[in-house]
């Protein structure tokens, strides 16, 4: 495992995709410094921000210790998730089968998961107006989700064999579940993989980062408005 003697700049909001990286980053016990950016008051379209992440999206790192010693900023929390397990040789395999796993498992996470259920998150308790369509559209959508992951997890113990980014990827997104419509008794594998991972301390403590920041987005809606409705800017 690579020694890191100067800390990660992590640019994070407690939310689904900045605990990828705070669990990741706990997990491999390498120093690491956050910097909050609050997206509810717009700090993700700074441009200091935006000079390392172009899609004003959080969250992205700084490595100052990055290739050939020079520090590297990365964007994207899977692309991130895949840096840091191989530079630190943990949680993401060297061997090409194994690998492949938990790539696929990972963008299935980037790409499925965690749109659906912010989708689904977004009309059944954001949306000024109710549209049932969207509502039962999305709910049913990571209702068969979740029924993807239980049929995996039904012979082990996490989604691609071993614990990996994989499961760093998904379990923030699950952990909302009931604003997404869903009963994980339902579920009973992937309740217990829920389970399992929630009890590990790495993402006990990585879950608890900034958990203080976080506010009722239902209720604040002049951070809604900031989020939502986005369109390109000059």
């Amino acid at each position: 495992m690579a020694k890191q003697t100067k800390p990660i700049e992590l640019y994070y909001w407690p939310t689904p995709n900045g605990w990828k990286i705070t669990i990741m980053l706990e997990e491999l016990g390498v120093p690491y410094e956050v910097k909050y950016v609050n997206i509810g008051k717009g700090e993700q379209f700074e441009p200091s921000f935006l000079a390392i992440a172009p899609n004003n999206r959080m969250p992205a790192i700084i490595d100052p210790e990055g290739p050939d010693g020079k520090p590297i900023s990365i964007f994207e929390s899977g692309a991130i998730l895949q840096y840091l397990g191989r530079k630190f040789g943990k949680y993401y395999p060297s061997t090409e089968r194994a690998r492949v796993d938990v790539e696929q498992w990972l963008y299935w996470q980037v790409g499925g998961l965690g749109p659906m259920a912010g989708q689904a998150h977004h009309f059944r308790n954001y949306a000024p107006e109710k549209l049932p369509y969207a509502v039962d559209r999305y709910t049913n959508e990571v209702n068969r989700l979740y029924g993807v992951m239980n049929k995996r997890l039904a012979d082990r113990e996490f989604l691609a064999g071993d614990y990996s980014i994989a499961d760093m990827a998904a379990v923030g997104w699950v952990r909302s579940y009931k604003n997404q419509g869903q009963d994980l008794d339902d579920f009973p594998n992937l309740k217990r993989w829920f389970d399992a991972i929630l009890a590990r301390p790495a993402v006990e403590r990585a879950l608890a980062v900034g958990q203080e920041r976080r506010s009722n987005l239902a209720q604040d809606k002049d951070a809604q408005k900031v989020l939502f409705g986005q369109r390109a800017r000059a």
